[in-house]
């Protein structure tokens, strides 16, 4: 057979079905499923966005509007617990990863026991957390407790504030003690799967430990950390009970503030309430839609790097 018959044979509606059929399988065997959380979720995505209009509400017209969006971006309310939300989840997210890069390279060569140790705090609720930065940290909780007992404070108000503090120290430290062990196994399985040869080799010509970290180590880190980090990120940001919980009262984050206002006793507030939540969803989609974009870049990137 010639090259032109094995070039029109290959191109045949056939050879061309079968190779699509192949090809979307996965895709098909996935569908049931995202049919279900498609209609389920996309349905109620839809619902709200049309009731966020003024559109099938108790109170509305019935008529399409932006007057809740209005509403809701020129309430000052708005901004400050906009500017809360990615204070929180920034700085939280920058220490956790930061700590959690040295805590990876610490674990890098030890035993199993060791990462074991660092997995313990993972299955533990948010809600447990909580209550454990309460019974620790508040006024009267347990170290408070010690202080007064060995006469470091007078009385439990000398106790700095570390919960529903304005700094929201205690949202800080309860997402710290979460995330920190979340983003270290993370690098520990990238580390782990790195090459040594790459730091053996930056050794051998002269670099210091410093030298072969930064210019090395890191490097080859940093598609894990990207992908780590905007995980944990999208999380803090949109996480709800936590702020709740430890944040502070007069400066709630996006997520509180949603709550409140669909919690409202005024029905009027009910589209705006939903504009808002609608606002907090499109930022974690962008946060997911950056992620894939990282990760997919790093794959192709690392499909492009010649393997020697």
């Amino acid at each position: 057979m010639t090259q032109i018959a094995q070039h029109k044979l290959g191109r045949s509606p056939a050879n061309t079905w079968a190779i699509w059929m192949e090809r979307s399988r996965p895709y098909l065997l996935l569908l049931p499923a995202l049919s279900i959380i498609g209609v389920l979720f996309g349905g109620g995505l839809l619902l709200a966005l049309f009731q966020s209009l003024g559109f099938f509400t108790l109170m509305g017209t019935n008529e399409l509007s932006l007057e809740a969006y209005r509403a809701a971006y020129s309430n000052s309310a708005f901004w400050s617990s906009l500017v809360q939300s990615f204070y929180i989840a920034i700085v939280a997210t920058v220490l956790s990863t930061v700590l959690s890069v040295g805590l990876a390279m610490l674990l890098r060569s030890a035993n199993r026991w060791a990462t074991l140790a660092c997995q313990i705090t993972l299955p533990i609720p948010h809600l447990v957390g909580v209550v454990g930065i309460l019974m620790l940290l508040a006024p009267s909780g347990l170290v408070s407790r010690i202080f007064l007992t060995l006469g470091w404070i007078q009385t439990d108000q000398d106790f700095p504030l570390l919960v529903n503090d304005g700094a929201s120290l205690g949202v800080l430290i309860h997402f710290l003690w979460k995330e920190i062990p979340f983003i270290t196994l993370i690098l520990l399985a990238v580390l782990r799967g790195l090459n040594p040869a790459y730091e053996q080799q930056a050794r051998a010509l002269g670099a210091s430990p410093w030298q072969c970290f930064w210019n090395v180590t890191l490097p080859l880190l940093k598609p894990g950390i990207l992908s780590a980090s905007l995980i944990v990120f999208g999380f803090i940001f949109s996480s709800f009970e936590v702020p709740f919980l430890l944040g502070a009262i007069q400066s709630r984050t996006l997520p509180v503030y949603v709550y409140r206002a669909f919690t409202d006793t005024d029905l009027t507030r009910r589209p705006e309430a939903i504009a808002l939540g609608l606002t907090l969803s499109a930022i974690s989609i962008a946060v997911i839609a950056l992620y894939l974009w990282v990760t997919a870049n790093a794959r192709s990137q690392a499909g492009t790097t010649p393997k020697k």
